[in-house]
């Protein structure tokens, strides 16, 4: 095993495919990672499922250090990976605009009979478990967003700052190592090349550029 390989894993959120993934994939390639993209169901299988897929991958993936990726659900699947058996080679995890602290946008559509479908069973999983506590090996960064440019805007009561998704304030990790909010939207994330920058630094230092 190269143990100067660095490989990222790019997690994507709801309602999306793996091939959203591919500008990130080629800039960080750019900055000299290996990367791979993850697909996973993210509406129609529960938690459970999709943290067994995700293990799998990472499991099957090489390279003696791995960081992870997640925008939005995907940092859930994510972390509750990490919370149960995390694979010792992960060092860094960034998180882009996951509501970890909580979803208003999700769980308004949630509690609406015809559109609770819309937010899948990961995330209801997500928030009706306890919390369990994260590997202190793996350090992990969160980028919020702070350009609200999505369908959020039309649900009453989602706080500011936001992504016009996910409030900057549900972003929060107590344990992160470090967080910076960026003027993304929620999607915007991830056509970024500022917000892969940022990524990368991460993965590199532990830390993200401040100015």
């Amino acid at each position: 095993m190269n143990e100067k390989v660095e490989t990222v894993i790019l997690i994507h959120g709801l309602w999306m495919h793996g091939v959203v993934l591919l500008p990130y994939q080629s800039w960080l390639r750019a900055e000299g990672f290996v990367v791979r993209r993850f697909s996973y169901p993210s509406r129609s299988a529960g938690l459970e499922d999709n943290v067994r897929l995700l293990s799998a991958f990472v499991g099957e993936t090489q390279g003696a250090v791995i960081h992870l990726v997640a925008h939005s659900l995907g940092g859930l699947v994510a972390l509750e990976m990490l919370s149960r058996q995390a694979d010792p080679r992960i060092r860094r995890v960034v998180l882009l605009g996951t509501p970890l602290a909580g979803c208003h946008c999700g769980a308004t559509l949630a509690a609406i009979p015809v559109l609770t479908r819309l937010v899948g069973r990961t995330f209801a999983d997500w928030f009706t478990r306890p919390r369990l506590a994260l590997p202190v090996t793996a350090e992990i960064g969160i980028i919020a967003g702070t350009r609200r440019i999505s369908f959020g805007r039309m649900i009453p009561g989602l706080a500011r700052p936001n992504d016009g998704l996910v409030a900057v304030d549900e972003t929060h990790l107590a344990t992160a190592k470090d967080s910076i909010a960026l003027k993304v939207s929620h999607s915007g994330m991830l056509a970024s090349r500022t917000c892969a920058g940022q990524t990368a630094n991460f993965l590199r230092t532990g830390s993200f550029i401040h100015v």
